[in-house]
């Protein structure tokens, strides 16, 4: 937690009138700090959510907030048009006194707050199909919103994050130099991703074919990067929008259902409980193309259940490069934890081909 003196700091920078009360850990982000702040003004609460920004993720910060800044004005206006709540169903920035996104403090550190949604809460782990059709709901209509914005004047906060033809190519590389003496212990794991060349280069081989378009993508479609409304359990506004950036449409759509459709937890290690949840795909699949309400081509839609078993072949190599690496990105509880982390996806995405007519059915019932 900070110190009074630097939360002052910040508020004076702000120019937040009021007393402030309270400051909490909030939220369960691995990346950014993250704090709620509540202020008392004139005998009315007010809270705010303040986050320090990671620049050891997100090298260029002022990049990463002129990407905010811009997409949730391009929402706003959407929200606005429909007659919706731009106080609730998008992220609102808080400026500075100075009238910037950002507060940079002695130590360079980059702060920016957002204002808290009441009556809203963030959930981990889906429970209820209902709960995973109005996830897809959100993340698709986050897709409609951004359907006209230009893609390619964002930023890349995270360059090559989701370009999986790349990070096998870095996976080689990796796997060359062996810098940790570990590839023996994943012989196995390594030569399903030498065999399997095709999953790496499918969305990005496709794209340079003309097949899809760019889209701006949101790339970390998780239930708890939506915030719930507490009385009706509909999903009011997509958040965390720090990794907003040029993408397609089917590695938003395959990363909800590679991690809400596993039985299992990322961590598993017993595989055999790693099963993917046909239900749970038919109701995030339905959700999703509601909520893009028609903005996307034929041929996305079709390949929707290509996306997921790229994305989880992709998040299974990223498990295994950090592992060969000696785990310099993924936090671990053990040595082996990066290998048994590749294991789990590995199997999601034996899962997913193996239920490929079902899914095909339920993308046909949608279409």
């Amino acid at each position: 937690m900070l110190s009074e003196d630097r939360l002052n700091k910040i508020s004076a920078a702000y120019g937040i009138a009021g007393e402030l009360v309270g400051a909490e850990d909030f939220g369960n982000g691995h990346i950014n700090d993250t704090i709620l702040l509540r202020y008392s003004i004139g005998g009315t609460e007010k809270k705010l959510v303040l986050q320090k920004i990671n620049k050891y993720v997100f090298h260029r910060p002022d990049e990463l907030m002129q990407n905010t800044i811009a997409i949730t004005e391009h929402i706003r206006r959407k929200v606005i048009a429909v007659g919706g709540d731009p106080e609730r169903e998008v992220v609102n920035v808080v400026y500075t006194a100075n009238g910037d996104a950002f507060f940079i403090d002695e130590d360079g550190e980059y702060w920016r707050i957002t204002r808290y949604i009441d009556n809203t809460v963030s959930i981990e782990t889906v429970s209820t199909a209902e709960q995973f059709y109005e996830t897809g709901r959100a993340f698709g209509n986050f897709q409609s919103q951004l359907s006209d914005f230009p893609a390619e004047t964002l930023y890349y906060t995270i360059p090559e994050f989701h370009d999986t033809r790349a990070r096998f190519g870095y996976f080689k590389k990796v796997l060359a130099e062996d810098a940790m003496n570990r590839a023996a212990t994943c012989a196995d794991e390594i030569a399903f991703f030498l065999g399997r060349e095709d999953l790496a280069v499918y969305l990005m081989d496709g794209y340079d074919r003309g097949e899809f378009p760019l889209r701006v993508t949101h790339n970390d479609t998780k239930l708890n990067n939506l915030m719930i409304d507490t009385d009706t359990g509909k999903a009011v506004c997509v958040i965390d929008l720090d990794t907003v950036m040029p993408g397609f449409a089917m590695t938003d759509f395959g990363d909800a259902i590679r991690c809400g459709t596993c039985t299992a937890h990322e961590d598993e290690r017993d595989v055999s409980k790693v099963r993917c949840d046909l239900e749970l795909y038919d109701a995030f699949t339905h959700g999703f193309i509601d909520g893009c309400a028609g903005k996307l081509t034929p041929h996305e839609i079709e390949i929707l259940p290509k996306g997921a078993v790229c994305i989880a072949y992709e998040l299974a190599m990223r498990f295994l490069t950090d592992y060969l690496l000696g785990d310099l990105y993924f936090k671990t509880d053990y040595p082996e934890h990066n290998l048994v982390r590749a294991r789990t996806q590995i199997q999601m995405v034996h899962e997913l081909e193996a239920n490929a007519d079902a899914i095909n059915a339920i993308i046909g019932k949608y279409k």
